[in-house]
This record gives structure tokens, C-alpha cells and sequence, in this order.
């Protein structure tokens, strides 16, 4: 495997790790819209200073966006607010993100042989059986 392969995992990773962190840590006595509205504006910071940094146009950019930015953003609220009300409802930081992502990669392998006509080998099954197995012994 070669860097730009490994690399993009590996800030993934980080991210995810800082981010579960960070939603775990937020005080209970805080909004949570409150708390994202801070997080998104931190964001939307860093977003622009890179852009500018890393940009060619931002008139050619801009008229190349369609709305799929805006169903990202409303998406990445109700994944964030999810977050942070599991782990406020008293869900473990070590089992909550664990039971999302193989919850959400069983629905979109779905949707990926309903939608996108990917195929499914065996092996793959015996992988789907061993996540419901495990979200079953995680339960139990």
C-alpha cells in the first residue's frame, strides 16, 4: 500500500478519534446546538483559510457546487447531534460509534447493491454475519 492510499485512513482515523473525544467531553449543561454552532464556526474557519490557501477561483468554484453541499451540511448535523445525545443518554464511547458505523456499513452495502450494483461475495456475507453477531454480543 502506498502513502496516498494510507494517508487519507490514517487522518480519518485521527479525525474520528478527536471528534468521538470531543462529543463525549462536551459539559451536559450546554446546548448542543449551542456546542455545534462553535464546532461548525471553527470549521467553516479552517475550510476557508485552506481553500484560500489551496484555491484557483472562487467564482469558477462557486458555480460548480450543486446542492449536494447543502444535504451534506443537514446531514452532518443530525450525525453530529446523534452523537452527542447518545453519549449525553449514556451510551459507552466504546460501544456508540461501533454500533452506528456497523449499523450504517449493513445499510449501505444495501444500498449499494439496490443503487450501485455492487456485487457481494461470499466472503463478504460471512463479513455481514460476523458485524450482526457482534452488535448482538455488544447488546447482550
Amino acid at each position: 500500500m502506498n502513502l496516498a492510499f494510507l494517508v487519507p485512513f490514517f487522518i480519518g482515523v485521527i479525525g474520528n478519534m478527536g471528534y468521538h473525544l470531543a462529543a463525549k467531553a462536551t459539559p451536559s449543561g450546554v446546548p448542543p446546538f449551542l456546542a455545534l454552532s462553535v464546532a461548525y464556526l471553527v470549521s467553516f474557519l479552517l475550510c476557508a483559510a485552506a481553500y484560500l490557501i489551496t484555491s484557483h477561483s472562487l467564482r469558477q468554484d462557486l458555480f460548480s457546487l450543486n446542492g449536494t453541499c447543502a444535504v451534506w451540511g443537514v446531514t452532518l448535523v443530525g450525525v453530529e447531534l446523534g452523537y452527542i445525545l447518545m453519549y449525553r443518554a449514556g451510551w459507552k464511547i466504546s460501544t456508540a460509534s461501533l454500533v452506528v458505523n456497523v449499523t450504517i456499513a449493513l445499510l449501505l452495502t444495501a444500498v449499494g447493491v439496490l443503487c450501485y450494483k455492487d456485487i457481494l461475495l461470499p466472503r463478504q456475507f460471512l463479513g455481514i454475519a460476523l458485524c450482526l453477531i457482534g452488535i448482538f454480543f455488544l447488546h447482550t
